[in-house]
Parts: structure tokens; C-alpha cells; sequence
């Protein structure tokens, strides 16, 4: 069975959050499950190994970053368009 990056994607926000997988959901906000500012640079460390992407992402300034790492799911559509970029 092939894992989704959808999936995939939950599995390590939820990994960064210390959190089940099924207590993270794409409508969820990284802040609200807890993850600060180490946590985001290391999912996207995660996000880059995983899916052999590179994530242009500034992390001393997110909001200048065309990778959107607000919501679960806007992080899920960023790796979704890299990976197909990357294809």
C-alpha cells in the first residue's frame, strides 16, 4: 500500500507536535498543536528528506516564505505542488 503525501506529511507535523497521528488534522494550525519555531524548521528538514525536495522556506522570517506553514493543510498543498514540480 502506498502512504499518501497527505499522510505522510500528518505523520511528521505529528511527530513535531508529539502527538498521534490521528489527533492531527488538515484544518489544524501549527501553533494550535504546540509546534514553535524549532519544530517548523524541523519538519521541514523532515519534509525535505522525505519527499527529496528542497522547501524554500525562511525560518527567521515565515512570513516572507512562499511555503505556507500556517494550517496542516497548507503545508500538505505546498509539498503536494513540490513533489509534482520535482517529478
Amino acid at each position: 500500500m502506498t502512504v499518501s503525501v497527505k499522510d505522510r506529511v500528518i505523520a511528521i507535523i505529528a511527530e513535531q507536535a508529539v502527538l498521534d497521528v490521528d489527533q492531527v488534522s488538515p484544518e489544524m494550525r501549527l501553533d494550535e498543536l504546540g509546534i514553535d519555531s524549532l519544530g517548523l524548521v524541523e519538519a521541514i528538514f523532515a519534509i525535505e528528506e522525505t519527499f527529496d525536495i528542497t522547501v524554500p522556506f525562511n525560518a527567521n522570517a515565515p512570513e516572507k516564505s512562499s511555503f505556507d506553514m500556517s494550517s496542516v493543510a497548507s503545508v500538505i498543498a505546498a509539498v503536494e505542488d513540490l513533489v509534482a514540480q520535482s517529478a
